[in-house]
C-alpha cells in the first residue's frame, strides 16, 4: 500500500508532485542577510520547503586536534579538524525564527536537522512541520527516539547507512508511535560521483520500508535528480547557494538559485510528462488521429467495377475504412461511380 505524509499541509504520496526542498546548511555563511536572500531565492525558484540544520560545534563533535577529529578522505575540508568546519557552518540559533517567519510569509514550509535533543526541544518549540535526520546521525537512535516522540513527520537521509541501519531507524520511529516517515535515498559525498548513486534503490526503499521514498541530491547537474523522480522519489532535497562562486563551506557542491529554478521547471515537466498509465488518447491524440491510414478510392471507378488493390489503398488521411477492412472489401462491387481520392465507404458498394 503506498504510504503518504502531510507536510505543513500539503500531502506527498506517490500520486502528489514531488515535494522539493532546498537546503541552506551553511551557505548563509553565518550572515543573516546572506540567509534570508537565501530563502527568497528558494522561494522565487518554486520550492515547497526550505531546510536548516540546528548544531553547534559542541553538539556535533569534541574540540580537539587529534588526528582522529580530522578529515583527510577527499572531500572539500580535507585538513581540517571537525570543531573547525562546524564553527564556521552552523546557523545563530536565534535566526531560526526569522527565517522560519520570512519562509511562511513566503508560501513556504521551514524546518529543520537537530543534532541532538536540545536541538530537537528547540525547534519543537517553534512548532516545525517536521524534522530530518542527516545521514551521519541514522546511527543516532536515542536521537532518532527523541524526534520520534514530537509526533511530527520525520525525513531519513541514508547517505553512510547499511539496510540495517535504516531498518534500525525506521523501527525506531514506529515503535515510538510514529509512522510518518520519508526515506531518502543518498550518498554521502560532496559531490556525489553518478557512479555511487545507485537510483535504483529508491523504489526498493519504498517498498522495502513501506515508507515514502525521496532522494537527497549531491551531484552537481540535473541528470540524478531527474532520475529520481522518474523513479519515484516524491520528495528531493538539494542544496542552494546564492553564488558558488562566493565560498563558504558547501557553496562548491551547492545549486545556484537559477540553476535551483531550472530544475524544479524541469522536474514538474517531467511529471507532466509521466502522466498516468493509460491508452486513451488525449485531446491533441484525438485530433491528430485524424491523419492515420485509411482506405481511399485512387482511381476512378464506374457501377459495377471490382475493389482491387490498384484502384482501393490504405493511405493518409483518416476518412475512409479502416485498413483492417481491405482484405475483405477486394472484389466487391461499386454501386456507383467514385472519383480518384474519395474515401471509401460501404455505401458507396452493392
Amino acid at each position: 500500500m503506498s504510504k503518504s505524509v502531510m507536510i505543513a499541509g500539503k500531502k506527498v504520496d506517490q500520486a502528489s508532485p514531488c515535494y522539493i526542498i532546498a537546503e541552506v546548511s551553511a551557505n548563509h555563511n553565518q550572515d543573516i542577510e546572506i540567509a534570508r536572500q537565501t530563502v527568497v531565492a528558494a522561494a522565487e525558484a518554486g520550492v515547497d520547503a526550505v531546510k536548516f540544520q540546528t548544531y553547534t560545534p559542541d553538539t556535533l563533535t569534541f574540540n580537539s586536534e587529534s588526528e582522529i577529529f580530522q578529515i583527510e578522505h577527499g572531500t572539500a575540508w580535507d585538513g581540517r579538524t571537525l570543531y573547525s568546519i562546524y564553527s564556521e557552518g552552523y546557523m545563530p540559533w536565534e535566526w531560526h525564527k526569522e527565517l522560519f517567519e520570512l519562509a511562511d510569509s513566503l508560501g513556504l514550509a521551514a524546518f529543520s536537522s537537530p543534532f541532538d535533543p536540545s536541538a530537537v526541544d528547540y525547534l519543537a518549540n517553534l512548532n516545525v512541520p517536521a524534522f530530518k535526520i542527516a545521514s551521519f546521525e541514522i546511527v543516532d537512535i536515542p536521537l532518532i527516539r527523541y524526534v520520534a516522540r514530537q509526533g511530527k513527520p520525520i525525513l531519513i537521509s541514508t547517505g553512510i547507512a547499511s539496510e540495517e541501519d535504516v531498518a534500525a531507524a525506521v523501527a525506531a520511529c514506529r515503535e515510538e508511535g510514529n509512522d510518518q516517515l520519508v526515506v531518502l535515498k543518498c550518498t554521502s559525498a560532496y559531490p556525489a560521483p553518478a557512479r555511487d548513486l545507485n537510483l535504483r534503490t529508491i523504489p526498493t526503499i519504498a517498498a522495502e520500508f513501506n515508507v515514502v521514498p525521496g532522494y537527497s541530491d549531491h551531484t552537481m547537474t540535473s541528470t540524478a535528480a531527474i532520475a529520481a523522480v522518474t523513479l519515484g522519489a516524491r520528495v528531493l532535497e538539494r542544496h542552494i547557494t546564492l553564488d558558488r562562486d562566493a565560498g563558504g563551506l558547501d557553496a562548491g557542491f551547492s545549486t545556484s538559485a537559477s540553476e535551483f529554478k531550472e530544475l524544479v521547471q524541469q522536474i514538474r515537466e517531467l511529471e507532466s510528462a509521466l502522466g498516468t498509465s493509460t491508452f486513451d488518447l488525449s485531446e491533441t491524440g484525438k485530433k491528430s488521429r485524424r491523419f492515420s491510414r485509411s482506405l481511399f478510392v485512387v482511381e476512378d471507378v464506374q457501377p459495377g467495377d471490382k475493389i482491387t488493390l490498384e484502384n482501393v489503398r490504405s493511405i493518409r488521411p483518416n476518412d475512409g475504412l479502416q485498413p483492417k477492412f481491405l482484405p475483405e472489401m477486394l472484389g466487391r462491387i461499386f454501386s456507383i461511380s467514385v472519383t480518384a481520392g474519395t474515401p471509401l465507404s460501404t455505401e458507396m458498394l452493392e
